[in-house]
């Protein structure tokens, strides 16, 4: 893709999901609007290179999930909850809305899209769903875990945990992360959202055949992205997803891993704009 034009910087703003919380979020461009979702221990700020890229073709969402950012948070989390922010802000967009989400992100863009959502079109980059024996996904008991150890304050060993144990990041890479101060404080600061997304993912991750409810309800037309510098486990889910989704498809595209909305947006959001405008 070629250099973004200029455009005018993100407007901040607020919307208030049905419960009251307030979710946080910035708007820039023009057009169709497109709703970004954020990964486990991400806000929006992982976004904004792939936001600014994506403003010159639509009307860019880029918000903070409850809990992280500037938004706010309730006493007890429920997935429920994390549609309901999604169906505020495709409300404040006027009603309907594509959506992207990446990794656990990507499987709350689903859960909202099966739960009735007015969802244009949907691209998901790499659910991790584990549908085959092969390790891919978390240890089993592992969001016990992870809340036994925030409930004792715990952060570093719980992101630590989820880096090595969840994500299969190599433990040299996560060692190399905690010595980057700013980095590693803002993951720790995120930490206490960790059990939502293990929450969204639910049971999904224990190596067994994806069942077809609830993802079947998921109508809208829908893209599934993977990359050649991830593990196959993703293309394994890529691919039983789009069997049990009535309208969708699945790209895999070279040079892409797993943290692409970070680390390669330029390769990512022509994936984006070619099916969203088709």
């Amino acid at each position: 893709m070629s250099a973004a034009p200029h455009h005018a910087a993100p407007v901040e703003s607020t919307t208030a999901s049905s419960d009251g919380t307030t979710i946080a979020f910035e708007q820039a461009g023009t057009g169709p609007t497109l709703i970004l979702v954020s990964p486990a221990l991400a806000d929006r700020s992982d976004a904004k290179k792939l936001a600014a890229l994506l403003a010159g073709h639509f009307t860019v969402i880029n918000y903070d999930r409850r809990g992280r950012g500037a938004s706010a948070d309730s006493a007890e989390y429920a997935v429920e909850r994390e549609i309901e922010d999604l169906a505020a802000l495709i409300g404040y967009a006027g009603g309907s809305a594509s959506v992207f989400g990446s990794s656990s992100g990507a499987v709350l863009a689903l859960r909202a899209a099966a739960a009735g959502l007015n969802v244009d079109r949907l691209v998901l980059h790499e659910p991790p769903f584990a549908v085959t024996d092969d390790a891919f996904g978390p240890p089993a008991g592992f969001a016990a875990r992870i809340r036994s150890l925030l409930a004792e304050n715990r952060r570093d060993e719980a992101v630590r945990a989820f880096m090595v144990e969840a994500q299969h990041m190599p433990s040299f890479m996560v060692r190399a992360m905690r010595l980057m101060p700013g980095v590693w404080s803002n993951l720790k600061g995120m930490a206490h959202t960790l059990p939502y997304d293990l929450a969204v993912m639910g049971d999904t991750q224990r190596g067994r055949p994806l069942e077809t409810k609830p993802w079947s309800a998921a109508k809208a037309p829908t893209l599934v992205l993977t990359g050649s510098k991830s593990p196959a486990g993703f293309r394994h889910a890529a691919r039983a997803l789009i069997d049990v989704l009535p309208d969708a498809g699945h790209r895999h595209v070279k040079g892409l891993n797993h943290g692409a909305v970070v680390m390669a947006p330029r390769k990512l959001a022509p994936e984006l704009v070619a099916f969203l405008r088709s």
